[in-house]
Formats: structure tokens, C-alpha cells, sequence
């Protein structure tokens, strides 16, 4: 289970307090944005770990379960922050670009500001001024960056739901667009959409 550790160790190295974790939703999905979360956790409350004793990697849990615990990091969190980046900004600028953009978006909405950062992969966000440290499986390791991947999670996965209804006959809703058999078999009966991101693969071989 993710714990503080990483977050004491970059406090105790830096000095610096307000460390903000970082993940991602949607990186690998072919239609609707991807998401980014950005969460700074009080990391001397005494009661931390016990109140967000079921925060994991978001992809550990049910989407019950991470609706519930969206609003447990909500609560407890100092600072949180959602970012996106739809389908044209991925076709215009590429995954990771769009990526870093997302994030740095989440990051922007933090109030209080963050003074470092814990990102989960092998990611950099060349552009901010923080002190930066990339985290490999870091939403199973840190428990800043696992409550960040729950709310990336929830809040594209509240985005796929709000485009199913717009483009119901995709199932957006059930399978958040990713590239799932009944998905691939709706491309091709009916092309893609604007919300499908048409510089990966799959569309584009629909477009050929």
C-alpha cells in the first residue's frame, strides 16, 4: 500500500513542505481527453494514514470505491487540482506533450501553491519551478500520487459519462474510451467522432 514515505524523504531533502503528488487518466485511451490530478496531503496530521488507509493505485479499485474516495481526498487534502487536455491538443502537440500540459494545469489550480512535486512515471515537468522527483509505479508507492491518481480517475471517468450522451451509440460510459472490441467495432461501423483522437492508430487506419 502507497505510504507518506517518499513525500517525507523529498521534505526532508528540500525543506520544503507542501509536496504535491501527480498522476494521470486517459494517457492510452483512443477518444476524450487525458486527465491529470495534482493533490497535496497534510503530511503531519496524525490521523493521515487512517483516514486514507484505502487510497491506492486507482486502478486497484472499483469505481465505487474510488467515487467514495474521491470525496475522502477531497476533504482531507490541503490543495487539489484537475487538469485536461482534450483530443485535438493530443493530435496537435502528442500524448506526452499533452500529458505534461494536463498536469501542469492540475498544478496551476493548487491554493496553496505547491513548493515540490512527486510524479508518478518517468514524466518531468521541464517548464515549472519546482523541485521535481519522477516516480516509477509511484501511485502504488506514494500515497500523495495514488490519491492524485483517484481523482484523474473519477473526474475523466464523470467526462466519458457526460460524452455518452452526445455520442451515445459509442458507449463512452461503459468503456471510457478505450480501445475495447464493441469500441474498435463502432469505429469502424461509424467512423470517428471529434472527441476521438485521430492521430493514433486505430482512427487512423479508419480514415485511410
Amino acid at each position: 500500500m502507497p505510504t507518506l514515505d517518499h513525500e517525507r524523504a523529498l521534505r526532508q531533502a528540500t525543506g520544503l513542505r507542501l509536496i504535491a503528488g501527480i498522476d494521470e487518466a486517459g494517457r492510452g485511451a483512443l477518444a476524450g481527453p487525458v486527465m491529470a490530478a495534482a493533490v497535496i496531503l497534510p503530511l503531519d496530521a496524525p490521523d493521515l494514514l487512517e483516514t486514507l488507509c484505502e487510497v491506492n493505485d486507482s486502478k486497484q479499485l472499483t469505481p465505487a470505491a474510488r467515487e467514495r474516495l474521491w470525496k475522502v481526498v477531497t476533504a482531507r487534502a490541503l490543495a487539489f487540482g484537475v487538469g485536461s487536455a482534450d483530443a485535438a491538443v493530443v493530435d496537435a502537440a502528442g500524448i506526452m506533450s499533452a500529458t505534461r500540459q494536463a498536469m501542469a494545469a492540475a498544478v496551476a489550480q493548487l491554493s496553496p501553491a505547491a513548493e515540490a512535486l512527486l510524479i508518478d512515471g518517468r514524466i518531468r515537468l521541464a517548464h515549472l519551478p519546482y523541485p521535481q522527483q519522477a516516480l516509477i509505479r509511484g501511485d502504488s508507492l506514494s500515497l500523495s500520487i495514488a490519491a492524485a491518481s483517484i481523482l484523474a480517475k473519477v473526474a475523466r471517468d464523470r467526462a466519458m459519462v457526460a460524452l455518452d450522451a452526445v455520442y451515445p451509440q459509442y458507449g463512452f460510459a461503459r468503456h471510457k474510451g478505450y480501445g475495447t472490441p464493441f469500441h474498435l467495432a463502432t469505429l469502424a461501423r461509424c467512423g470517428p467522432t471529434p472527441i476521438h483522437r485521430h492521430s493514433f492508430a486505430p482512427i487512423r487506419q479508419t480514415l485511410l
